[in-house]
Protein backbone atom coordinates (compact mmCIF):
# COMPACT_ATOMS: atom_id res chain seq x y z
CA UNK A 1 0.00 0.00 0.00
CA UNK A 2 1.44 3.49 -0.79
CA UNK A 3 1.61 6.65 1.40
CA UNK A 4 -1.20 8.29 -0.62
CA UNK A 5 -3.77 5.01 -0.75
CA UNK A 6 -2.97 4.49 3.26
CA UNK A 7 -3.73 8.68 3.40
CA UNK A 8 -6.61 8.91 1.14
CA UNK A 9 -8.40 5.37 3.31
CA UNK A 10 -11.25 5.78 5.71
CA UNK A 11 -9.93 5.60 8.87
CA UNK A 12 -11.27 2.67 10.62
CA UNK A 13 -11.12 3.24 14.27
CA UNK A 14 -8.72 0.23 15.52
CA UNK A 15 -5.39 -0.46 16.46
CA UNK A 16 -3.09 -2.05 13.47
CA UNK A 17 -0.15 -3.68 13.64
CA UNK A 18 1.16 -4.93 10.34
CA UNK A 19 4.79 -4.23 10.82
CA UNK A 20 7.27 -3.04 14.21
CA UNK A 21 7.23 -0.49 15.01
CA UNK A 22 8.71 1.36 13.69
CA UNK A 23 8.25 0.04 10.30
CA UNK A 24 10.58 -0.06 7.27
CA UNK A 25 9.00 3.11 5.97
CA UNK A 26 9.45 4.79 9.01
CA UNK A 27 13.11 3.81 9.37
CA UNK A 28 13.83 5.12 6.00
CA UNK A 29 11.92 8.08 6.62
CA UNK A 30 14.05 8.74 10.06
CA UNK A 31 17.11 8.46 8.16
CA UNK A 32 16.29 11.18 5.58
CA UNK A 33 15.24 12.91 9.05
CA UNK A 34 18.71 12.51 10.41
CA UNK A 35 20.08 13.53 7.31
CA UNK A 36 18.17 16.54 6.78
CA UNK A 37 16.57 18.06 10.17
CA UNK A 38 18.82 19.57 12.46
CA UNK A 39 19.68 17.00 15.54
CA UNK A 40 18.26 19.49 18.38
CA UNK A 41 14.96 18.72 16.57
CA UNK A 42 13.91 15.62 18.51
CA UNK A 43 11.17 12.76 17.87
CA UNK A 44 9.87 10.65 20.70
CA UNK A 45 8.11 7.94 18.80
CA UNK A 46 9.82 7.65 14.90
CA UNK A 47 6.66 6.39 13.29
CA UNK A 48 5.96 8.97 10.45
CA UNK A 49 1.96 9.77 10.23
CA UNK A 50 0.01 10.27 6.93
CA UNK A 51 -3.87 10.17 8.31
CA UNK A 52 -5.08 10.41 11.30
CA UNK A 53 -8.71 11.23 13.19
CA UNK A 54 -10.99 10.30 15.91
CA UNK A 55 -8.32 7.86 18.46
CA UNK A 56 -5.49 6.53 15.91
CA UNK A 57 -2.74 7.78 13.90
CA UNK A 58 -2.32 5.67 10.74
CA UNK A 59 1.86 5.41 9.54
CA UNK A 60 3.45 5.14 6.34
CA UNK A 61 4.00 1.27 6.93
CA UNK A 62 0.07 0.71 7.25
CA UNK A 63 -0.23 0.87 10.92
CA UNK A 64 -2.75 2.39 13.12
CA UNK A 65 -1.96 3.32 16.29
CA UNK A 66 -3.79 4.47 19.82
CA UNK A 67 -2.95 8.20 20.34
CA UNK A 68 -2.53 9.05 24.15
CA UNK A 69 -1.04 12.01 23.17
CA UNK A 70 -2.77 14.06 20.69
CA UNK A 71 0.09 15.95 19.53
CA UNK A 72 0.79 17.03 23.39
CA UNK A 73 -2.44 18.31 23.74
CA UNK A 74 -3.41 20.31 20.47
CA UNK A 75 -6.03 17.59 18.62
CA UNK A 76 -8.66 17.70 21.68
CA UNK A 77 -11.02 17.64 19.03
CA UNK A 78 -9.60 15.47 16.99
CA UNK A 79 -6.77 15.22 13.98
CA UNK A 80 -9.41 15.42 11.76
CA UNK A 81 -12.43 17.06 12.90
CA UNK A 82 -15.01 17.63 10.26
CA UNK A 83 -15.87 21.13 11.09
CA UNK A 84 -12.37 22.40 11.39
CA UNK A 85 -11.52 20.62 8.12
CA UNK A 86 -14.35 22.32 6.39
CA UNK A 87 -13.74 25.82 7.91
CA UNK A 88 -9.78 25.61 7.02
CA UNK A 89 -10.85 24.46 3.52
CA UNK A 90 -13.10 27.57 2.52
CA UNK A 91 -10.95 29.95 4.57
CA UNK A 92 -8.09 28.76 1.84
CA UNK A 93 -10.10 29.09 -0.81
CA UNK A 94 -11.01 33.19 0.05
CA UNK A 95 -7.59 33.70 1.02
CA UNK A 96 -4.73 32.67 3.50
CA UNK A 97 -3.22 36.07 4.30
CA UNK A 98 -2.99 39.50 4.75
CA UNK A 99 -1.78 40.29 8.08
CA UNK A 100 -4.21 41.43 10.28
CA UNK A 101 -2.49 44.79 11.47
CA UNK A 102 -2.17 45.67 8.01
CA UNK A 103 -5.96 44.90 6.65
CA UNK A 104 -7.89 43.19 9.69
CA UNK A 105 -10.65 40.32 8.77
CA UNK A 106 -13.40 39.29 10.71
CA UNK A 107 -12.14 35.98 11.40
CA UNK A 108 -9.70 37.31 14.32
CA UNK A 109 -12.30 39.58 15.87
CA UNK A 110 -14.72 36.83 16.01
CA UNK A 111 -12.76 34.54 17.73
CA UNK A 112 -11.62 37.55 20.23
CA UNK A 113 -15.23 37.89 21.10
CA UNK A 114 -15.61 33.95 22.01
CA UNK A 115 -12.69 34.37 23.95
CA UNK A 116 -13.77 37.11 25.75
CA UNK A 117 -16.73 35.35 26.77
CA UNK A 118 -15.66 32.26 27.37
CA UNK A 119 -12.88 32.45 29.31
CA UNK A 120 -12.90 32.63 33.31
CA UNK A 121 -14.72 35.97 35.04
CA UNK A 122 -17.67 38.49 33.44
CA UNK A 123 -15.83 41.72 33.57
CA UNK A 124 -14.77 43.71 30.55
CA UNK A 125 -12.09 41.58 28.46
CA UNK A 126 -9.73 42.22 25.30
CA UNK A 127 -8.17 39.59 23.28
CA UNK A 128 -4.72 39.43 21.57
CA UNK A 129 -3.80 36.60 19.11
CA UNK A 130 -0.47 35.13 18.03
CA UNK A 131 1.64 32.20 16.96
CA UNK A 132 2.80 29.65 19.85
CA UNK A 133 1.94 29.26 23.30
CA UNK A 134 5.43 30.72 24.45
CA UNK A 135 4.93 33.87 22.04
CA UNK A 136 1.53 34.20 24.23
CA UNK A 137 3.57 33.89 27.29
CA UNK A 138 6.16 36.43 26.54
CA UNK A 139 3.20 38.88 25.40
CA UNK A 140 1.17 38.01 28.63
CA UNK A 141 4.26 39.31 30.62
CA UNK A 142 4.76 42.43 28.72
CA UNK A 143 1.41 43.90 28.81
CA UNK A 144 1.90 42.92 32.20
CA UNK A 145 4.63 45.05 32.72
CA UNK A 146 3.26 47.54 30.92
CA UNK A 147 0.37 48.36 32.84
CA UNK A 148 1.95 48.34 36.34
CA UNK A 149 5.39 49.35 35.47
CA UNK A 150 7.11 47.04 37.65
CA UNK A 151 9.58 44.68 35.99
CA UNK A 152 9.53 41.45 38.10
CA UNK A 153 8.04 38.13 36.88
CA UNK A 154 7.76 35.32 39.66
CA UNK A 155 7.41 31.78 38.41
CA UNK A 156 7.43 28.33 40.27
CA UNK A 157 9.14 25.01 40.53
CA UNK A 158 8.56 22.29 37.91
CA UNK A 159 6.92 24.92 35.38
CA UNK A 160 7.35 25.09 31.98
CA UNK A 161 6.16 28.47 29.96
CA UNK A 162 8.04 27.61 26.19
CA UNK A 163 11.80 28.20 24.50
CA UNK A 164 11.92 31.55 24.05
CA UNK A 165 14.42 33.44 25.63
CA UNK A 166 12.24 34.69 28.44
CA UNK A 167 9.86 31.30 28.76
CA UNK A 168 13.30 29.58 29.25
CA UNK A 169 14.35 31.92 31.98
CA UNK A 170 10.50 31.17 33.14
CA UNK A 171 10.95 27.31 32.51
CA UNK A 172 12.19 25.49 35.91
CA UNK A 173 13.58 22.25 33.87
CA UNK A 174 17.44 22.44 32.27
CA UNK A 175 17.30 19.17 30.44
CA UNK A 176 16.61 19.67 26.99
CA UNK A 177 15.11 22.84 27.39
CA UNK A 178 17.57 25.47 28.94
CA UNK A 179 21.26 23.85 28.94
CA UNK A 180 23.47 26.02 26.91
CA UNK A 181 21.15 28.49 25.81
CA UNK A 182 22.41 31.05 28.22
CA UNK A 183 22.17 33.82 29.71
CA UNK A 184 18.12 34.28 29.87
CA UNK A 185 16.13 37.31 30.82
CA UNK A 186 16.33 38.35 34.06
CA UNK A 187 13.81 39.94 36.64
CA UNK A 188 12.02 36.36 36.96
CA UNK A 189 12.44 34.94 39.86
CA UNK A 190 11.02 31.27 41.13
CA UNK A 191 9.32 29.93 44.15
CA UNK A 192 8.00 26.72 45.51
CA UNK A 193 4.84 25.72 44.23
CA UNK A 194 2.02 23.16 45.37
CA UNK A 195 3.33 19.45 44.71
CA UNK A 196 1.29 17.15 47.29
CA UNK A 197 2.89 14.11 46.53
CA UNK A 198 6.38 15.13 47.07
CA UNK A 199 5.99 18.25 49.60
CA UNK A 200 3.42 16.40 51.85
CA UNK A 201 1.31 19.36 51.91
CA UNK A 202 -2.39 19.29 50.96
CA UNK A 203 -3.32 22.12 52.35
CA UNK A 204 -3.02 24.94 49.55
CA UNK A 205 -3.19 28.19 51.37
CA UNK A 206 -0.20 26.64 53.66
CA UNK A 207 1.63 26.15 50.55
CA UNK A 208 0.77 29.71 49.09
CA UNK A 209 2.12 30.91 52.32
CA UNK A 210 5.47 29.57 52.04
CA UNK A 211 5.60 30.99 48.67
CA UNK A 212 4.35 33.85 49.23
CA UNK A 213 6.20 34.43 52.34
CA UNK A 214 9.64 34.32 49.87
CA UNK A 215 8.20 36.46 47.09
CA UNK A 216 7.09 39.24 49.79
CA UNK A 217 11.30 38.86 51.11
CA UNK A 218 13.11 38.20 48.73
CA UNK A 219 11.26 40.64 45.48
CA UNK A 220 9.14 42.75 47.06
CA UNK A 221 5.75 42.69 46.37
CA UNK A 222 5.69 47.07 45.11
CA UNK A 223 8.24 44.97 42.46
CA UNK A 224 6.19 42.34 41.33
CA UNK A 225 4.41 42.93 37.69
CA UNK A 226 3.00 39.38 37.44
CA UNK A 227 2.80 35.67 38.82
CA UNK A 228 2.81 33.33 36.34
CA UNK A 229 1.68 29.64 37.07
CA UNK A 230 0.08 26.32 34.83
CA UNK A 231 -2.96 25.58 36.67
CA UNK A 232 -2.00 21.98 36.61
CA UNK A 233 1.91 21.84 35.47
CA UNK A 234 2.27 20.24 32.55
CA UNK A 235 5.66 19.37 31.24
CA UNK A 236 6.41 19.34 35.08
CA UNK A 237 4.47 16.13 35.69
CA UNK A 238 0.98 17.15 35.56
CA UNK A 239 0.99 18.33 39.03
CA UNK A 240 -2.37 19.25 40.36
CA UNK A 241 -2.07 22.01 43.35
CA UNK A 242 -3.63 21.40 46.74
CA UNK A 243 -6.94 22.98 47.00
CA UNK A 244 -6.81 26.66 47.70
CA UNK A 245 -3.15 27.27 46.58
CA UNK A 246 -4.79 28.82 43.18
CA UNK A 247 -6.65 31.55 45.15
CA UNK A 248 -4.25 32.40 47.81
CA UNK A 249 -1.83 33.66 44.45
CA UNK A 250 -4.69 35.19 43.23
CA UNK A 251 -5.61 37.38 46.55
CA UNK A 252 -1.96 37.99 46.86
CA UNK A 253 -1.83 39.35 43.62
CA UNK A 254 -5.01 41.86 44.24
CA UNK A 255 -4.04 42.81 47.11
CA UNK A 256 -0.82 43.63 45.80
CA UNK A 257 -1.31 44.85 42.53
CA UNK A 258 0.43 42.61 40.52
CA UNK A 259 -1.28 40.84 37.67
CA UNK A 260 -2.41 37.02 38.04
CA UNK A 261 -1.92 35.12 34.75
CA UNK A 262 -2.88 31.43 34.40
CA UNK A 263 -0.50 29.56 31.70
CA UNK A 264 -3.56 27.21 30.25
CA UNK A 265 -1.40 26.59 27.03
CA UNK A 266 -1.94 22.78 28.18
CA UNK A 267 -5.08 22.67 30.04
CA UNK A 268 -7.87 25.16 27.97
CA UNK A 269 -10.39 24.10 25.95
CA UNK A 270 -12.17 21.38 27.80
CA UNK A 271 -9.11 19.07 28.31
CA UNK A 272 -9.38 18.95 32.15
CA UNK A 273 -13.35 18.20 32.36
CA UNK A 274 -13.90 22.37 32.76
CA UNK A 275 -13.36 24.64 29.72
CA UNK A 276 -10.31 26.15 31.21
CA UNK A 277 -8.79 24.37 34.26
CA UNK A 278 -8.62 27.63 36.87
CA UNK A 279 -12.43 27.06 36.83
CA UNK A 280 -11.66 24.17 39.04
CA UNK A 281 -10.82 26.68 41.59
CA UNK A 282 -13.29 29.06 40.77
CA UNK A 283 -10.31 30.91 40.23
CA UNK A 284 -10.79 34.21 38.12
CA UNK A 285 -7.44 35.44 36.23
CA UNK A 286 -6.35 38.73 35.23
CA UNK A 287 -4.73 37.30 31.98
CA UNK A 288 -5.53 34.25 30.71
CA UNK A 289 -3.36 32.59 28.39
CA UNK A 290 -4.14 30.01 25.61
CA UNK A 291 -2.60 28.20 22.89
CA UNK A 292 -1.89 24.20 21.78
CA UNK A 293 -5.98 22.49 21.83
CA UNK A 294 -7.16 26.40 20.38
CA UNK A 295 -7.28 25.41 16.73
CA UNK A 296 -7.24 21.60 16.20
CA UNK A 297 -3.53 21.84 14.91
CA UNK A 298 -3.02 24.95 13.17
CA UNK A 299 -0.70 27.60 14.71
CA UNK A 300 -2.52 30.00 17.17
CA UNK A 301 -2.38 31.06 20.91
CA UNK A 302 -3.97 34.11 22.66
CA UNK A 303 -3.81 36.62 25.74
CA UNK A 304 -7.44 37.24 26.97
CA UNK A 305 -7.76 39.63 30.14
CA UNK A 306 -9.18 42.86 32.16
CA UNK A 307 -9.31 45.48 29.10
CA UNK A 308 -7.98 47.81 31.70
CA UNK A 309 -5.09 45.47 31.55
CA UNK A 310 -4.75 44.34 28.32
CA UNK A 311 -4.98 48.13 27.11
CA UNK A 312 -2.17 49.37 28.58
CA UNK A 313 0.46 48.86 25.66
CA UNK A 314 0.71 51.43 23.16
CA UNK A 315 -1.13 51.24 19.72
CA UNK A 316 1.83 48.65 17.71
CA UNK A 317 3.19 47.34 21.01
CA UNK A 318 1.35 43.77 20.49
CA UNK A 319 1.69 42.09 17.61
CA UNK A 320 3.13 40.09 14.57
CA UNK A 321 3.11 39.21 11.17
CA UNK A 322 1.38 35.86 11.16
CA UNK A 323 -0.77 36.17 14.52
CA UNK A 324 -4.30 35.45 14.31
CA UNK A 325 -3.37 33.89 10.95
CA UNK A 326 -7.26 33.57 8.84
CA UNK A 327 -7.06 29.93 8.37
CA UNK A 328 -5.94 29.30 12.17
CA UNK A 329 -8.90 31.56 13.50
CA UNK A 330 -11.35 29.89 10.65
CA UNK A 331 -10.23 26.56 12.71
CA UNK A 332 -10.30 27.93 16.09
CA UNK A 333 -13.34 29.68 15.23
CA UNK A 334 -14.75 25.52 14.53
CA UNK A 335 -12.88 24.35 17.25
CA UNK A 336 -14.78 26.15 19.67
CA UNK A 337 -18.39 25.33 17.96
CA UNK A 338 -17.32 21.78 17.99
CA UNK A 339 -16.49 21.63 21.85
CA UNK A 340 -20.36 23.58 22.57
CA UNK A 341 -22.04 21.57 19.90
CA UNK A 342 -20.69 18.07 21.30
CA UNK A 343 -20.27 18.79 24.83
CA UNK A 344 -16.39 17.96 24.73
CA UNK A 345 -16.25 19.20 28.30
CA UNK A 346 -18.45 16.85 29.70
CA UNK A 347 -16.08 13.98 27.64
CA UNK A 348 -13.13 14.98 29.09
CA UNK A 349 -14.74 14.23 32.57
CA UNK A 350 -15.98 10.95 31.39
CA UNK A 351 -12.17 10.41 30.38
CA UNK A 352 -11.14 10.91 33.06
CA UNK A 353 -13.12 9.10 34.94
CA UNK A 354 -12.47 5.99 33.27
CA UNK A 355 -8.70 6.67 33.50
CA UNK A 356 -8.67 7.79 37.11
CA UNK A 357 -10.39 4.02 37.92
CA UNK A 358 -8.13 2.08 35.95
CA UNK A 359 -5.14 3.18 36.37
CA UNK A 360 -6.20 3.67 40.03
CA UNK A 361 -6.51 -0.58 40.46
CA UNK A 362 -3.74 -0.70 38.24
CA UNK A 363 -1.56 1.55 41.56
CA UNK A 364 -3.27 -0.31 44.14
CA UNK A 365 -1.59 -3.92 42.53
CA UNK A 366 2.18 -1.95 41.56
CA UNK A 367 4.01 0.08 44.24
CA UNK A 368 6.47 0.85 41.42
CA UNK A 369 3.19 3.74 40.91
CA UNK A 370 3.50 6.17 43.51
CA UNK A 371 0.95 8.30 42.26
CA UNK A 372 -2.29 9.03 39.56
CA UNK A 373 -3.29 12.07 39.11
CA UNK A 374 -5.00 15.00 36.59
CA UNK A 375 -8.10 16.42 35.33
CA UNK A 376 -9.90 15.23 32.85
CA UNK A 377 -8.64 13.88 29.47
CA UNK A 378 -4.87 15.10 31.17
CA UNK A 379 -3.97 12.26 33.46
CA UNK A 380 -0.43 10.81 34.80
CA UNK A 381 1.04 8.48 36.52
CA UNK A 382 4.32 9.17 38.87
CA UNK A 383 6.86 6.36 38.71
CA UNK A 384 9.01 5.28 41.81
CA UNK A 385 11.54 2.83 43.53
CA UNK A 386 9.01 1.01 45.34
CA UNK A 387 8.10 1.79 48.93
CA UNK A 388 10.13 5.42 48.54
CA UNK A 389 9.27 8.80 46.53
CA UNK A 390 12.67 8.44 44.52
CA UNK A 391 11.65 8.67 41.03
CA UNK A 392 12.56 6.19 38.58
CA UNK A 393 13.11 8.06 34.78
CA UNK A 394 14.79 4.28 33.80
CA UNK A 395 11.60 2.57 34.47
CA UNK A 396 9.57 5.53 32.88
CA UNK A 397 11.16 5.04 29.64
CA UNK A 398 11.09 1.33 29.43
CA UNK A 399 7.26 1.54 29.92
CA UNK A 400 6.72 4.34 27.46
CA UNK A 401 8.99 2.02 24.66
CA UNK A 402 6.95 -1.13 25.53
CA UNK A 403 3.50 0.63 25.26
CA UNK A 404 4.92 2.04 22.04
CA UNK A 405 6.28 -1.25 20.14
CA UNK A 406 2.43 -2.17 21.00
CA UNK A 407 1.11 0.66 19.21
CA UNK A 408 0.05 3.24 21.93
CA UNK A 409 1.40 6.43 21.61
CA UNK A 410 2.42 7.82 25.19
CA UNK A 411 4.70 10.56 26.34
CA UNK A 412 6.67 11.30 29.33
CA UNK A 413 7.46 14.02 31.12
CA UNK A 414 7.95 15.47 34.71
CA UNK A 415 11.19 17.13 36.10
CA UNK A 416 12.33 14.26 37.07
CA UNK A 417 11.32 12.36 34.44
CA UNK A 418 9.29 9.76 35.91
CA UNK A 419 5.83 10.54 34.90
CA UNK A 420 3.78 8.64 31.90
CA UNK A 421 1.48 11.87 30.58
CA UNK A 422 -1.76 10.45 28.94
CA UNK A 423 -3.67 12.92 26.73
CA UNK A 424 -6.43 10.98 24.34
CA UNK A 425 -7.93 13.34 21.98
CA UNK A 426 -11.81 13.99 23.07
CA UNK A 427 -12.88 12.46 19.92
CA UNK A 428 -11.35 8.65 20.98
CA UNK A 429 -14.33 6.36 21.03
CA UNK A 430 -14.25 4.40 24.48
CA UNK A 431 -13.30 1.02 23.15
CA UNK A 432 -9.53 2.66 21.92
CA UNK A 433 -9.28 3.90 25.33
CA UNK A 434 -10.14 0.96 27.22
CA UNK A 435 -7.94 -0.82 24.63
CA UNK A 436 -5.23 1.74 25.41
CA UNK A 437 -5.48 1.21 29.13
CA UNK A 438 -5.44 -2.74 28.61
CA UNK A 439 -2.06 -2.34 26.73
CA UNK A 440 -0.88 -0.18 29.79
CA UNK A 441 -1.85 -2.56 32.19
CA UNK A 442 0.01 -5.64 30.00
CA UNK A 443 3.08 -3.56 30.08
CA UNK A 444 3.06 -2.78 33.37
CA UNK A 445 2.79 -6.70 34.19
CA UNK A 446 5.33 -7.49 31.79
CA UNK A 447 8.28 -4.42 32.02
CA UNK A 448 10.09 -4.96 35.13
Amino acid sequence: MTIAEIAGRTLTQERRLVTAIPGPISQELQARKQSAVAAGVGVTLPVYIVAAGGGVLADADGNQLIDFGSGIAVTTVGNSAPAVVDAVTQQVAAFTHTCFMVTPYEGYVKVAEHLNRLTPGDHEKRTALFNSGAEAVENAVKIARAYTRRQAVVVFDHAYHGRTNLTMAMTAKNQPYKHGFGPFANEVYRVPTSYPFRDGETDGAAAAARALDLINKQVGADNVAAVVIEPVHGEGGFVVPAPGFLGALQKWCTDNGAVFVADEVQTGFARTGALFACEHENVVPDLIVTAKGIAGGLPLSAVTGRAEIMDGPQSGGLGGTYGGNPLACAAALAVIDTIERENLVARARAIGETMLSRLGALAAADPRIGEVRGRGAMIAVELVKPGTTEPDADLTKRVAAAAHAQGLVVLTCGTYGNVLRFLPPLSMPDHLLDEGLDILAAVFAEVK
